[in-house]
Order: structure tokens, then sequence, then C-alpha cells
């Protein structure tokens, strides 16, 4: 298996601060999710496509790649069909400019479960998925909100049954909102997880509390023995979610914690 991290943890870092980082401290790959102040990548000006060819070259250098762009598409709302259709072509562009094999989209919009349009999801993938293919890369519906559930996310899964469709095993939210023992989620799960997120956190007086790798209850070590188990070559990646929670450590520290962390596990 591979490590990277998403720029969700380094809200703060320019895009060199970030490759550089990540070089420094051993990552194989970043995931990508705002870069600065710009949350829509399409707009970094960075990834203009004039600068790509320089891109490549540089994180070729640095032994570094793109596993994912992360959208923040809403494939479940009515209001934002026409926007979250139109943000996922942009970045189903963006991804084979960069070679980046997946881009993530949401089925629900927050780790908790909340209310979705079912059929509304299912019609945008049958949409986008064609979409996908003609640029040869993979949707990645999220284990989040009503799709944490493996019987559900599963169920959707094969009904739309497309070859560009993948799963983003966030380890964190089947075991924290549906009680699922992590053994019981792989299992389901595992033919069709590309790409897998870390998240650690305890809940105290109801409320979650994220931490660093190690410092909660999450059982990450069991899931990577999981993977380790059957040869996963993808990437796992520390999702720290410092953007939407400011008080969180700074990435500097996380960062290096995580992957000595997580490589102690493997041992």
């Amino acid at each position: 298996m591979k490590f990277g991290f998403s720029t969700l943890g380094c809200p703060g870092w320019p895009w060199g601060e970030i490759i550089t980082s990540a070089a420094d401290l051993g990552y194989d790959g970043i995931e990508l999710r705002g870069i600065g102040s710009e949350m829509y990548l399409p707009h970094v000006k960075e990834f203009a496509r004039d600068n790509l060819p320089h891109i490549h070259s540089r994180l070729k250098k640095m032994g570094l790649t793109i596993p994912c762009l992360t959208t923040g598409a809403f494939l479940f709302d009515p209001e934002r069909k026409e926007s979250a259709r139109e943000e996922v072509i942009a970045y189903l562009e963006l991804a084979a400019d960069m070679k980046a094999p997946y881009i993530r989209v949401l089925g629900d919009a927050n780790p908790q479960p909340g209310q979705v349009d079912e059929d509304l999801l299912e019609e945008n993938l049958a949409f986008l998925l064609p979409l996908a293919a003609e640029r040869n890369v993979v949707l990645l519906l999220e284990t989040n909100g009503v799709y944490a559930s493996s019987p559900r996310i599963i169920t959707l899964m094969k009904k739309v049954n497309h070859p560009n469709l993948g799963l983003l095993w966030d380890i964190h939210h089947p075991y924290r909102f549906f009680q699922e023992p992590v053994a019981e989620t792989y299992n389901t799960l595992k033919p069709w997880i590309k790409h897998v997120h870390v998240k650690d956190s305890v809940v105290s007086q109801g409320k979650i509390q994220y931490c660093m790798l190690g410092y909660g209850d999450v059982p990450v070590a069991e899931a990577v023995s999981l993977l380790a188990a059957d040869n996963f070559s993808g990437f796992v990646v520390l999702e720290w979610v410092k953007r939407w929670n400011m008080d969180l450590e700074e990435p500097g520290i996380v960062f290096s914690h995580y992957l000595s962390t997580i490589k102690r596990m493997l041992t």
C-alpha cells in the first residue's frame, strides 16, 4: 500500500510547501482537496493546463503522485443537480490532465446520516460514469452519511454496476456512526475499495473529537492489517480535517506522526 495526506489538513500551505513537505516526510502522494483559500481545484492557478507538464515533471522527480481529486459535489441534492454535474465534469477533465486515477463524489453531505434523494444520485451517476470512462477516471463514492452503512452502499454499487465506479473507504464513518466492526465493513466492501481515508477520534460528552492517529479508539490498526493481508496496492490517506476544525494540531506535526504511526502498525 501507499501513503498520502489530504490537503484538507494543511489549509494554510501553498502548493510548493505541500509537495516539498510530502517528499521530505517520505509520502508517496497527495490527495488534493483545495489549495490555500481556493477549494475548487480547476481554479487553482498552479493547475492551469500550461503548468501541468512542469507539475508532472517535478512530482516525478520528487517521487510523488496525485491519486485522487476530491470534489465537493453533492450528487443527491435536487437544488444542485446541474452545478454538481458541472463540477464533476470539470474535475474529470483536470484528473485526466493530471493523470489522477480517481475523483471523490458524495452521496450524502455530512459524516452523520442525512436525507438524500437516492433516485437522483443514481441518475447523476448514470449521466457521469460514461464521461468518466471516456477520460479513464474512476468515480469514488465515499462511505459517508447514509452511505457509511455497508449494506446500503453495496446495494447501490450492485445496482449501478459500472467499472468506473468504486469506493472510497473512510474507515472512521462506518465504525463511528453505524457501529460496524471494521472486519465486517472491509469484508463487505473490499471488492470495490480503491482508496482509503484514515481518521481517529473519541466520543466525549456525545460529541466526536478528532485526534491524532493512535490517540482515539477507531480500530485503524485492524483495518490496515486487513488491507495489508490482501496486498492492497492503493493509497491509505490521512484526512486531517483541520480546514473545518482550525483548533486541531498543525499539519507539520500531524503528517509526520501519521506516517510513522501507521507504518509501525504494519510491523
